[in-house]
């Protein structure tokens, strides 16, 4: 029992290890972007991070647009 209860600990550093391996890229690629930094969260959410990489990838980004 008290095996178990120490891989739980673990398991969870792992898991906000890999949050954190998620988000702080899609962090910076929205800041570049010309959206809030914050948006990035979003990829930890299922389903709201693939409808949010179709947006990433398909909209105009604020950011391009004071370019042109």
């Amino acid at each position: 029992m008290m095996m178990h209860e120490g891989m739980m600990g673990g398991h969870l550093l792992w898991m906000l290890f890999m949050a954190l391996v998620m988000v702080i890229p899609f962090w910076r690629i929205c800041s570049k972007a010309g959206y809030p930094g914050w948006l990035g969260i979003l990829i930890l959410i299922p389903l709201v991070n693939l409808i949010f990489l179709y947006f990433l990838a398909f909209s105009q980004w604020p950011a391009h647009r004071r370019f042109k």
